[in-house]
């Protein structure tokens, strides 16, 4: 009895000692912290005051959350509640901005459309008492994309900016009538920008889900680069939302375990981030019909713009591949009707498809589609190829694009075409890809032809990244009952662009940020790889460049391989092990819609691993396999 107490103690200590071994050969580094934008904001957030600031002596803030150079925060408190008036003044009265702000003792005045490098002249008004004061800004960065040329009608022109987000070359920003910049953003943002029922802007988180340009989610931002809202999504964000009556934020993402792309809607729900609705396109529209030329079997529909009306309970989604408009039951997500050309659709789709009543011109390749107030569709057509069979194809030289509303009647699945702008400009308003089309007010419209791109003095009958483009432009018409009345012309590509007010409800809040929603688990690996046998990192470990960082809500590995490099991570803990496939390939994208995260143009790939902290707990050593030899990082994850 004794020999066996003592043998079980002596396996007991084995155990530890065992343990105790594991843990120090374990023991590593910890991977540095990627800290967030919005946990950056946070700690901004906690030290901006009113308290001891008067309206005398204001506590003023340039650039308060460092990434909106051209706006500033003046913060103060006065002894009773008071209403006050802010003018920013501009070179002009169009180009001049003021408004007041609610009533209140404690005071934070957000400062919109300073000019770069000025001495910016502000007026501030209680209702006893003027104080001008003076806010210097630093220059513009040298790679800012200045307008080329802007043609102006001031008489009928409005004080409003024209904002932008870049699809390659360039910053999210705004210009005012005189063409100067006024607002921008210093962080990458992209997709669609348009402001919220309170004011906000909601746009594009700085970081991916997946290549080539598949976001984390929204930010729900102010002008002051404020984040007061992040909304994470598993499939990611891509082109275009929607705010729906009820607040909610109809989002264009991924179901990436389909093996599929920009075929997928989700619904959020404001309040929390869930997801409460979804909508999977290849459940409802065939994959193999009305193919275009861009359509690929990963990307065959390319949804590029969502719009839902309350009133008909329908969305509207623009499938760039397959040329056409779609009309769905939000409720039953049966199909309505479909704007589009035929040609190449089974008949079982046939009747879905709407009859012209006039010379109508199809759109090709459409973005931007929208219902307008009278219930008639507006979008922009960017027009590629103008045919679904390749012996009728227009080359670009001949081609054109514009913007374009079709008058449907669903009852009797007809369509009129009723307005049309671009068209007379030629191959000089000709882009491929992006562009939008936006209602201001009955025969007033904002059109934007966002991609026209050149190489060799040609003008690309494809996205300017694909075609190596050394000649890009961007061309922007405000017109008003069918006359000019602005246009401003910049040498980039630009996804979109939106003629909004500078000030917009815009209330601050010293309120700290918060996210929602989430990311699902990571799948692992079908196939595993034992840790028997491994080296330490070596000089043909480092000529991959791999970069190790710990984000928020994941662990994201990136390093440059070959296109036929067979690479795994592996997290490691005692009794834990998981493995994960870190899949070397590009897809056939058609439709590069915006450049900036794009750089797998070479035969080497810089790509990302990201890996969800969903399911993971605990200290996890890091392995790297890579063709056929395992490699210990010197890094650990703790989760």
């Amino acid at each position: 009895m004794k020999k066996l107490l003592i043998g079980a103690s002596a396996l007991v200590i084995l155990i530890i000692i065992t343990l105790i071994s594991y843990n120090i050969v374990q023991a590593n580094n910890p991977v540095p912290e990627k800290t967030s934008l919005i946990s950056i904001q946070k700690d901004i957030d906690k030290k901006i005051s009113t308290y001891g600031y008067t309206f005398d002596n204001p506590n003023i803030i340039l650039n308060p959350y460092e990434i909106s150079p051209l706006t500033a925060l003046i913060a103060f408190e006065t002894k009773s509640p008071e209403i006050i008036t802010i003018t920013i003044k501009g070179k002009d009265k169009l180009t001049t901005y003021s408004h007041t702000f609610d009533k209140t003792d404690k005071h934070y005045i957000p400062v919109y459309g300073l000019y770069p490098n000025y001495n910016n002249e502000i007026i501030i008004k209680s209702e006893t008492k003027e104080k001008v004061i003076n806010i210097k800004t630093e220059p513009l960065p040298e790679d800012f994309i200045l307008p080329t040329n802007i043609t102006k009608k001031e008489e009928y022109l409005t004080n409003e900016l024209y904002f932008y987000t870049p699809s390659s070359k360039g910053y999210t920003c705004a210009y005012d009538t005189n063409g100067d910049v006024r607002w921008y953003l210093t962080k990458n943002f992209i997709w669609e920008i348009s402001r919220l029922k309170n004011g906000h802007l909601l746009l594009s988180t700085d970081s991916l889900v997946n290549y080539p340009y598949y976001t984390t989610g929204l930010f729900e931002i102010d002008l002051l680069g404020k984040i007061y809202y992040e909304y994470l999504i598993d499939g990611g964000y891509h082109h275009d939302y929607y705010e729906m009556e009820n607040g909610n934020l109809l989002v264009l993402s991924n179901n990436l375990s389909d093996g599929t792309v920009e075929d997928y809607i989700v619904e959020i729900d404001r309040k929390n981030g869930n997801i409460v609705n979804t909508i999977d396109l290849t459940t409802i529209l065939p994959q193999e019909e009305g193919k275009s030329a861009n359509s690929t079997e990963y990307d065959w529909f390319h949804n590029n713009s969502i719009w839902y009306d309350e009133n008909t309970n329908q969305i509207l989604l623009s499938g760039r591949h397959q040329d056409i408009v779609v009309s769905l039951d939000y409720t039953t997500k049966k199909i309505n009707y479909i704007i589009g050309d035929p040609t190449n659709w089974s008949s079982e789709y046939q009747k879905y498809f709407l009859t012209p009543t006039n010379n109508l011109e199809w759109q090709y390749a459409s973005h931007a589609a929208k219902i307008l107030p009278n219930g008639d569709i507006s979008l922009f057509d960017n027009g590629v190829n103008r045919s679904k069979e390749e012996k009728n194809y227009l080359k670009a030289e001949n081609n054109y694009s514009r913007g374009v509303i079709y008058r449907v009647d669903k009852e009797n699945m007809t369509i009129t075409q009723i307005y049309q702008y671009g068209k007379e400009r030629g191959s000089s308003y000709y882009s491929p890809y992006i562009s939008d089309m936006d209602y201001l007010n009955d025969g007033h419209y904002l059109i934007h032809s966002g991609g026209i791109s050149y190489k060799n003095g040609q003008i690309l009958n494809v996205p300017a990244s694909l075609g190596e483009a050394d000649t890009l432009k961007s061309i922007t018409t405000e017109i008003l009952n069918n006359e000019v009345i602005f246009e401003i012309e910049l040498p980039t590509n630009n996804y979109r662009s939106e003629k909004m007010p500078l000030y917009q409800k815009d209330n601050y809040h010293p309120t700290e940020g918060i996210t929602l929603g989430s990311f699902n688990k990571t799948e692992t690996s079908k196939n595993q790889v034992p840790l028997i046998k491994y080296k330490k990192e070596n000089d043909t470990y480092n000529k991959y460049n791999i970069v190790i960082e710990k984000e928020t809500n994941r662990l994201a590995i990136t390093g440059t391989f070959s296109k036929n490099d067979k690479v795994k991570i592996i997290l490691d803990k005692f009794l834990g092990k998981k493995t994960y496939d870190f899949i070397i390939s590009t897809r056939p994208y058609t439709a590069m819609c915006v450049d900036t995260f794009n750089n797998n143009k070479e035969e080497k790939l810089t790509l990302t691993k990201y890996i969800n902290n969903t399911t993971l707990n605990g200290k996890y050593s890091i392995y790297i396999y890579i063709n056929g030899t395992v490699y210990k990082t010197n890094y650990y994850v703790n989760f």
